[in-house]
């Protein structure tokens, strides 16, 4: 089969490699559509330290089953799915109460850190667990199915926090998955919803996909505006969605007392630094989110009915071939242009 081969730090090559051996409770697909992400850049420069070469990446994926093995019952060659990229175990503390998320033996598709290595999408083929894929819609296209990993991300995180209508909540970020908050934040009835940016293009496209209010945090004080709107108050509830620590710190200044900040974010893995005394003085609380766990379904669902809509996001549909090409692009200074770019094996 023919797949994009992480050989070295910044080097893909596209190149015949084995087709996956099925085991007895896998099945075997047919990747119609996979996405660039951005932890796939990091890992292709070697930033991130978990995509060490030789490692076939990609995670955000959909196709059709080829084949299935013989424990595998529910599942037919044909059936149009996509699978979480989380391999969770099933078995495990976490596993057994609903927290996939969480797995003590997760293994991510597509990455491999020192711990193990697990091919991703990037081929024609891919061999996978018959428990974490899930079934598309019938009308759902392949390359917006491919979104709905990003998509869950973006759902789990705000219902960590089951925003309320009459909240109004603050999205620090409005990269793809800054807009995806936004939109999953307007399906649960947020009131207001406040997206900040340092690009105005994507402020417009935030205010096009449900934000209420836009502020360019190059140009306004931030933590003053929102105040503004808020009657002095500030906002119930901030999702920080970028990972550094001026936005981190961003994202508690514009809370309530008593308000709850979620942290999106994952860009750098050093440490972040942020004002304890206000969190503690102010009885904010922080919540982490990870992936997701097991909200496919609905967001297969949000996104069939256009409630989250994921058609502006994609900037191209490329053949797997040209895959180098949008990676040298996507990690360039001006790589920050393009949202999402799926790749078509």
């Amino acid at each position: 089969m023919k797949a994009l081969l992480l050989t070295a730090p910044s080097q893909l090559d596209l190149v015949d490699f084995p087709a996956p051996q099925l085991a007895d409770d896998e099945v075997l697909l047919r990747i119609r559509a996979c996405g660039i992400c951005g932890s796939d850049i990091h890992g292709w420069d070697g930033s991130s330290g978990r995509r060490h070469p030789p490692l076939i990446m990609g995670h955000e994926a959909s196709g059709e089953i080829i084949a299935a093995g013989p424990k595998v019952e529910k599942w037919r060659a044909g059936d149009r799915v996509t699978f979480d990229s989380t391999i969770y175990c099933g078995v495990c503390r976490f596993c057994r109460e609903g927290q996939i998320n969480l797995c003590e033996n997760r293994r991510v598709v597509g990455v491999s850190p020192t711990e193990y290595k697990q091919h991703g999408a990037f081929a024609e083929q891919l061999a996978l667990p018959a428990r974490i894929l899930y079934r598309l819609p019938d009308a759902l296209p392949f390359d917006e199915a491919a979104m709905v990993e990003p998509v869950s991300i973006a759902v789990h995180a705000v219902q960590r926090i089951k925003a309320a209508k009459k909240d109004t909540a603050v999205v620090i970020g409005s990269g793809m998955i800054g807009l995806l908050v936004v939109q999953a934040l307007k399906w649960a009835g947020a009131r207001q919803i406040i997206a900040v940016d340092l690009a105005d293009n994507r402020l417009a496209l935030a205010k096009q996909l449900g934000a209420t209010h836009t502020l360019n945090s190059g140009n306004v004080d931030v933590v003053a505006e929102v105040a503004k709107l808020t009657d002095g108050l500030g906002a119930d509830v901030s999702l920080e969605v970028v990972g550094l620590t001026a936005t981190v710190n961003l994202a508690i200044g514009v809370l309530k007392r008593g308000g709850s900040c979620v942290l999106v974010g994952n860009l750098s893995p050093k440490t972040q630094d942020f004002p304890l005394q206000a969190v503690v003085t102010k009885e904010i609380t922080l919540t982490g989110t990870c992936g997701s766990a097991g909200e496919y379904p609905l967001c297969l669902d949000l996104i069939a009915r256009g409630i989250i809509n994921v058609k502006p996001m994609i900037e191209a549909v490329a053949p797997l071939s040209e895959g180098a090409t949008w990676f040298s692009k996507l990690s360039a200074k001006d790589g920050g242009k393009y949202m999402k770019v799926i790749l078509t094996p």
